[in-house]
């Protein structure tokens, strides 16, 4: 079985070398890469990496910042890649597995590649000889319970029953926290997959509302539905969508 890593840095020259230098490497497996803090969170909960390489300096919030939103314990290995030497003794506080500054040279990648597989590939391939003991029990479903939103040129971490709608925007998600969107990078698809649907149910292509933001229901033509909702917002509720009904809700 191979590592799984993901690479955060703001700087695409960065991003493209590590990525060369994994694609060298046995045993690694490059899943996905982010160009700031909030997405590299989003990246890191969707893709549950092995490993991650993490530059320190990053606009709105840093390398650090992007460990505090993760929690503890950190869900995978955090590598440094940083310019910055003088954060070493910061780095391994918050229990980094290396720290490399850049520009990083093939040699010493290979050696932290070889220090990582010498630590984490064992339990890795224990875990797949047992994998398929569990091929027949059920999956929890975790959904989210806060969501890492930009806030300024900072972020901030908003429990999912403050959002009362999220609306698509091209490549983008608005998010909208009492009536003020926060824009995120993602798909609506991949977000009404992490929400609970006790909680949020999509009502037409572009929206999906928290059930409890609703403040009011019209009927409206063609068998539709219009919603008004806390923050003063109107939104349809389209034939199609109507399905997506939660049990136990009626709209007669």
């Amino acid at each position: 079985m191979s590592l799984r890593a993901v690479v955060i840095d703001d700087e695409a020259p960065a991003r493209a070398k590590l990525r060369r230098y994994l694609a060298q490497s046995d045993g690694m497996q490059w899943v996905g890469e982010a160009a700031d803090g909030p997405s590299a969170v989003g990246l890191i909960y969707k893709a549950r990496p092995d490993v991650v390489f993490l530059d320190i300096s990053m606009p709105g919030m840093d390398g650090f910042a992007v460990l505090q939103a993760l929690g503890e314990p950190l869900p995978a290995e955090v590598v440094f890649v940083t310019a910055h030497d003088d954060q070493a003794v910061r780095a391994f506080e918050v229990h980094a597995f290396d720290y490399l500054l850049k520009p990083v040279g093939p040699e010493r990648f290979a050696r932290a590649i070889q220090r990582l597989l010498d630590k984490v590939k064992p339990s890795l391939d224990m875990a797949g000889r047992i994998e398929g003991l569990l091929d027949g029990a059920p999956v929890p479903v975790r959904y989210l319970e806060r969501l890492l939103l930009p806030s300024g040129e900072a972020a901030e971490l908003v429990r999912v029953e403050h959002i009362d709608r999220v609306v698509a925007n091209r490549n983008y998600l608005d998010v909208f926290v009492e009536g003020q969107p926060r824009r995120l990078r993602g798909t609506l698809d991949s977000m009404h997959g992490r929400l609970n649907p006790a909680s949020f149910v999509r009502v037409n292509r572009s929206t999906i509302v928290r059930l409890d933001a609703i403040r009011q229901v019209q009927p409206w033509p063609d068998g539709e539905q219009r919603l008004l909702l806390v923050d003063g917002s109107r939104v349809t509720w389209t034939r199609r969508f109507l399905t997506n009904l939660p049990p136990g809700l009626s709209l007669s």
